[in-house]
């Protein structure tokens, strides 16, 4: 059997790094795309020389990775200009670099550039990095021995890639997670975001609409088809979305990632789970009802759901009762997409007045919500009488705000139908219901509590919205809290 030579992976890395050569650019295929915002979070990690920490960046299939890389190799060569040829990007998951081991492809990239990697300051990229064998180990080795190349990993499945940053990396490694595309940045990929107008007001950001019906089919869209970048630009993958999103993303995810990685025996058995998870999202499920329908046992149904939630395909969402107490035998819980259009892909299209439209916006709305950090805090209340949809559980595990998500205009003019969630509240010392709905906005206090109506779009958006932002500034107030815990002016630059 003949090895592959080294002048074909030298070849091969040519043909990746096209801007070793005039005239010097990142493909159109990249650089004509929009960042996401997440770019400006990720890109100061990766110029950050001053702390020798490799970057672990990760994230389901298909939400831009491989893009957020390029458009980062693009901000090098453009803004900071950094000499093309000190750039290396590689797509691991080629056969031709199987094996390798990334000292020896740095090895075929300096032989490759000329570049002195001992001397001169380079950017290393590999993408998909987990399927090269004990990557941590060599990842980590690199960190240690050659100062002057800074390393960027990613890769998709994120829960193995966190477990062996972890485990071997520690602090070696810098993690970034890359989400789902909210609904904020699937307008602003569109040039769509003056269908919200945000205005500022004694220091509270107020968020309106000047077309709601507009905003609304955006909405509706971005349920259906918005979580993956490139299926928002493409008309032909919207007709077909199950070519793409079934069996160019969750297939893989089922079919390799998954028993790959975790040595799963019965794909069909896990495959059929996740069938029934997904078409079932936002709803109650219990591990008995899910083990009498597939005749699976509930262990095994739990670790299923383990790996699915390891796979960032769906989250998890306990149950408190109307007192926000957990239950002693958690029984009952609910299942979300981590990406609406994942149902879409695998069942059907749904329009604004589907039956089914209402989940499918709960889905939508907690996808914001997973790209909070404290997003484990989430629950959702019910009892005998009633249900509230989200609760967040403070420091105290007491409820610290609840939102009632509905696709619907009527509770606006039927508060009555709310008395069981505004119950809730007082008998939490809430003073405040969130409510959506899907054109009414504004305030309504009865009995003592106060009832937020707006837009579910509306409400989605400026989840993203804030989240987002909040990502973007905590540096800033990272770094001006060390500078007063030091005593130095917030105008000194920390060292």
């Amino acid at each position: 059997m003949q090895q592959i030579p080294r002048e074909e992976a030298i070849a091969r890395l040519r043909l990746e790094n096209p801007w070793w050569v005039l005239p010097h650019a990142v493909p159109a295929a990249y650089s004509n795309w929009r960042p996401r915002p997440y770019l400006e979070m990720f890109f100061p990690l990766l110029i950050n020389r001053t702390v020798r920490r490799a970057v672990v960046l990760m994230g389901p299939r298909r939400v831009g990775k491989t893009f957020l890389l390029h458009h980062s190799i693009d901000r090098l060569i453009s803004l900071h200009k950094i000499p093309p040829t000190s750039i290396c990007y590689i797509s691991v998951d080629n056969p031709i670099y199987l094996r390798l081991s990334l000292d020896q492809i740095i090895s075929l990239y300096a032989e490759a550039t000329g570049v002195d990697i001992a001397a001169t300051p380079t950017y290393m990229f590999f993408d998909e990095i987990q399927y090269l064998r004990l990557w941590e180990v060599h990842l980590k080795s690199i960190v240690d021995t050659l100062p002057y190349v800074k390393c960027v990993a990613s890769g998709s499945a994120a829960a193995a890639l966190k477990l062996k940053s972890d485990e071997s990396g520690a602090g070696r490694f810098t993690d970034f997670l890359l989400p789902p595309v909210t609904f904020y940045e699937y307008l602003a990929l569109l040039g769509n975001e003056k269908l919200v107008a945000i205005t500022e007001e004694e220091g509270t950001r107020n968020f309106t609409s000047p077309d709601i019906e507009q905003l609304n089919s955006q909405f509706v869209h971005y349920l259906n088809f918005g979580g993956y970048p490139e299926v928002i630009f493409s008309e032909e993958i919207q007709g077909d979305p199950g070519r793409f999103i079934k069996s160019d993303i969750i297939d893989k995810v089922l079919l390799r990632d998954l028993p790959s990685l975790y040595g799963i025996q019965d794909i069909q058995e896990l495959n059929s789970l996740f069938m029934t998870l997904a078409y079932n999202t936002a709803q109650e499920l219990t591990l008995e009802d899910l083990s009498k329908k597939s005749g699976v046992a509930k262990q095994t149904i739990k670790r299923y759901i383990d790996y699915l939630v390891a796979a960032f395909l769906v989250r998890i969402v306990h149950r408190v009762d109307d007192n926000a107490r957990h239950f002693q035998r958690a029984r009952s819980f609910k299942v979300y997409l981590t990406n609406s259009s994942m149902r879409t892909a695998l069942f059907s299209h749904l329009g604004s007045s589907d039956e089914k439209m209402g989940a499918l916006v709960e889905t939508g709305i907690f996808a914001q919500w997973f790209h909070h950090q404290h997003y484990e805090h989430l629950r959702y209340a019910r009892w005998k009488d009633g249900e509230v949809d989200i609760v967040n559980l403070g420091p105290d595990q007491r409820p610290s705000w609840a939102v009632e998500v509905k696709w619907s205009d009527r509770h606006f003019s039927r508060v009555g139908e709310l008395s069981e969630q505004m119950n809730f509240c007082r008998k939490n010392k809430l003073d405040k219901l969130a409510v959506t709905t899907i054109t009414k906005q504004g305030l309504k206090k009865i009995m003592g509590v106060e009832l937020d109506f707006r837009p579910a779009a509306l409400y989605a958006f400026t989840l993203g919205y804030n989240i987002i932002l909040a990502k973007r500034q905590a540096p800033l107030r990272r770094s001006i809290a060390d500078k007063q815990k030091r005593g130095r002016p917030l105008s000194e630059p920390a060292p």
